[in-house]
């Protein structure tokens, strides 16, 4: 990020013209890049214009190239696919069809290509560029332009948007679609085993049968995805399922992975798992290059082992279905970025790709991340997995490294004489058991007991503490709320009898998974170490609460599952108005203080207005949101959709805003009210809060036997330093542990919040995307970075 002299962002566009198109296949969230590309285009000044049937559309030119207007995107966001179609085009690989979309681009005077899509289209859409003056030159001599028209449209600016729900580019860690597919792969996961799972459960409440296949039936699932060169859909389903095996492209299984494979089912069978999950990329090969399909594996399954087994192939299920709130938000931040890339790139910047890392918006040169990508190919096909691996990026890699740290050791014979307790804090939210689940897997391949604390620092006062081991963990991942039991009570009051506890079950380090409640009882835990030594233990705070708001971290486990709740359900509050028209909905989400959840569903959900307590408001403001919805009545939108956190103003009420609405929009439109209250906490975990929990719950453990390794001394653990205790957070593009002391001054404790919060600066695009007349600042912007990684040349 640098600062640069502010510009007026809304003269940026002034006289230019941007062409905006869809390519190759099509990926959930393409809608929402769209409509944020026309809305941003055209709040800077800009013409507008869609290119229907993607590349196709651009050289068949005519109707396929139509001015896009603020309406025209309306109610795209929650429909899959894209709206102005896609289409594979053969026309546009040869020069003739480029000369030909040249020649319909400066007629238009549009020089200006923001294009959607995968490596391929971009790569295209390169070539274009690099082209353009010899294309003009041509339809010059040729008669096609005039002089004056080639010399208007001297240059073209092209910036590209990553859609591909494989996320098979190189440079981004996300590509749009590829959550919402991950969404649809989770819902077929929990379907396919929500019966046997079931069918556990009840063995171990009624059973206690030595041989359990005489009682109930067993089974092997095995689930084919899509990726044919990148195994990242089926690598994720892996980590967010808790599966056996995964086969991908990029790390072929070593030679004898038939023997392995069939060890590892057995194996689990024999501790008491009904069920296994093997995930398949549909790229997946042996390292002999031969292709490993699920009908092979079910084959090998079968024969080996006779386990009743059961192929899935997924196919285009995963194209499908409306995006998901991350996908939106990408697709928003994306169109907003590219928009500002494209009208202030020169003749000397290289075509781009606007991308994100971590949450942070970043703009890379197009045909460097297009060469890495291929490298990774290379690589593959010259036997460097590892290095295939590394090139993905970091993202890919720590997703490969948890997957193998919890999938492919046994626990060891030798005992590290280590108790670790786990245990929540605070409101129960999706994702908590994933953490509880990978934090007790990776203790017990350390070798140390791990300990189940039942009901939060209560059950730890109480005594409520047993140990749990691998197999009571099974299917965690998928299961909202805690399993273990929370409860919001702090330990200040209770610091007597924790402190026994902790010397009577001799414990010696803790995992505190939770919200507000957890970093503070964190605290009072590192405060209390003065009088109590047993006290003085590592301890790391993971953070778990829909609110997001826990100091040192950018995100909390739970609070992606309920900002899906939100958005889906302000789709159906929105659709419930589609025959009606002329109505407004006031609908009041969860988060305590902290704004996240009523903004980023605001951005998702296309709202016009969200009101939370950090970004201060009047009856002015809320005067002029009604104006505004007063005049969005006119035009062919009739659908207003209000957002207000539960504690955004004590006077201010959802009651009161309902009311003023009301009132002022009488005769022009109706209003209704919806509050949300539990459902948010509810609901299986997403495929991000399973991923998230299940890193962050390995995280932790591995940073606390490196601290207790560190804090053994003369044959005890003494651990006091302000490193000792952490919290573990997601901070900008890296998992950080940062001291609970340290963060001390960061806290505004009375509203429960962190003094800066990073969400803040995106509140500006939702409020451009719903027309409202702002300034965006455009001094701190992302600059063009660079992701050539070096790849060691094949030795002979």
């Amino acid at each position: 990020m640098s600062n640069h002299p502010p510009t007026d962002p809304t003269k940026m566009g002034i006289g230019r013209s941007i062409a905006v198109l869809t390519s190759g296949g099509d990926a959930q969230g393409m809608n929402a890049a769209v409509r944020a590309t026309v809305r941003v285009g055209l709040y800077t000044g800009a013409k507008v214009y869609f290119v229907h049937e993607g590349y196709q559309g651009l050289v068949d030119g005519g109707e396929n190239i139509r001015p896009a207007t603020w309406e025209s995107v309306s109610m795209m966001l929650q429909l899959g696919g894209t709206v102005i179609g896609s289409a594979r085009c053969q026309d546009f690989r040869v020069r003739e069809g480029r000369m030909k979309a040249a020649c319909n681009l400066v007629k238009l005077g549009i020089t200006n290509l923001c294009v959607i899509g995968g490596d391929g289209s971009l790569t295209g859409a390169n070539q274009f560029r690099t082209e353009w003056s010899g294309l003009l030159a041509d339809l010059v001599r040729a008669g096609k332009i005039t002089q004056e028209e080639a010399k208007k449209s001297s240059h073209l600016n092209i910036v590209g948007m990553v859609g591909s729900i494989d996320n098979d580019f190189c440079g981004t860690d996300m590509t749009i679609g590829t959550d919402s597919a991950l969404h649809r792969i989770i819902e077929v996961v929990d379907a396919i085993t929500t019966t046997a799972q079931s069918l556990t459960d009840l063995y171990y409440q009624n059973f206690a049968l030595k041989d359990k296949s005489i009682f109930f039936h067993q089974r092997t699932f095995i689930l084919e995805v899509m990726g044919r060169h990148c195994g990242y859909l089926a690598l994720v389903t892996a980590l967010a399922c808790g599966a056996d095996w995964v086969f991908i492209p990029e790390m072929p299984p070593d030679d004898g992975w038939e023997e392995h494979l069939c060890r590892r089912l057995a194996d689990q069978r024999a501790r008491g798992s009904r069920l296994n999950v093997i995930i398949v990329a549909e790229g997946a090969m042996s390292r002999a290059g031969k292709p490993i399909s699920s009908e092979d594996i079910k084959k090998l399954v079968t024969d080996r082992l006779g386990f009743d087994t059961r192929t899935t192939i997924l196919g285009h299920v995963q194209r499908g279905g409306t995006p998901s709130a991350f996908d939106r938000i990408l697709g928003s931040r994306m169109g907003v970025e590219a928009v500002m890339a494209l009208l202030e790139a020169t003749p000397d910047t290289p075509a781009c790709v606007v991308s994100l890392s971590g949450n942070q918006a970043v703009r890379l040169p197009l045909m460097e991340c297009v060469q890495v990508t291929k490298d990774v190919t290379a690589a593959m096909a010259e036997g460097k997995y590892d290095e295939a691996i590394k090139l993905r990026g970091k993202s890919f890699e720590n997703n490969w490294n948890t997957y193998k740290l919890l999938a492919h050791i046994n626990p060891p014979d030798v005992k590290s004489n280590i108790n670790m307790a786990i245990l929540n804090i605070g409101a129960p939210c999706a994702g908590m058991n994933a953490a509880v689940r990978a934090a007790v897997r990776m203790g017990l391949i350390q070798g140390h007991t791990m300990l189940a604390v039942h009901d939060g620092f209560d059950g730890l006062a109480h005594g409520q503490v047993e140990p749990i081991n691998w197999t009571a963990v099974s299917g965690w991942t998928g299961k909202g709320g805690s399993m273990l039991g929370t409860k919001r009570t702090l330990p200040a009051e209770i610091l007597e009898e924790i402190s026994q506890n902790i010397a009577k079950f001799n414990i010696h380090a803790l995992v505190i998974i939770g919200g507000f409640e957890a970093y503070v009882g964190g605290l009072q835990l590192v405060q209390a170490r003065e009088k109590y030594e047993e006290m003085c233990i590592p301890m790391v705070v993971i953070p778990a609460t829909v609110s997001n708001n826990v100091p040192g971290s950018d995100f909390s486990i739970g609070a992606d599952t309920a900002l899906n709740t939100i958005t889906s359900t302000c789709d159906r509050i929105k659709q419930s108005a589609a025959g009606t028209k002329r109505r407004v909905f006031i609908v009041e989400t969860m988060g305590g203080y902290c704004g996240y959840l009523a903004t980023m569903a605001g951005l998702a959900a296309g709202a016009d207005a969200a009101y939370i307590y950090e970004d201060k408001f009047n009856i002015k403001d809320l005067e002029v949101n009604v104006q505004h919805l007063l005049q969005k009545m006119k035009t062919t939108v009739k659908r207003g959709l209000i957002l207000r956190n539960e504690n955004c103003n004590a006077n201010y009420t959802t009651d009161f805003i309902f009311n003023l609405y009301s009132e002022e929009g009488k005769g022009v439109f109706d209003c209704r009210k919806n509050v949300l209250g539990h459902m948010q906490q509810g609901g299986t975990p997403t495929p991000f809060d399973r991923n998230f929990g299940t890193k962050m719950g390995t995280k932790s453990v591995l940073w606390l036997t490196d601290k207790l390794k560190e804090c053994y001394r003369h044959g005890r653990i003494f651990a006091n330093t302000q490193d000792s205790a952490c919290v573990l957070g997601m901070k900008k593009r890296s998992l950080t542990f940062q001291p609970l002391a340290e963060l001390n001054g960061e806290t505004d404790f009375e509203h429960r919040i962190p003094k800066t919060q990073w969400w803040l600066k995106i509140r500006p695009i939702m409020k451009i995307l719903a027309k409202y007349n702002i300034k965006l600042d455009t001094s701190e912007h992302a600059d063009m970075e660079h992701v050539i990684k070096k790849r060691t040349p094949l030795t002979k």
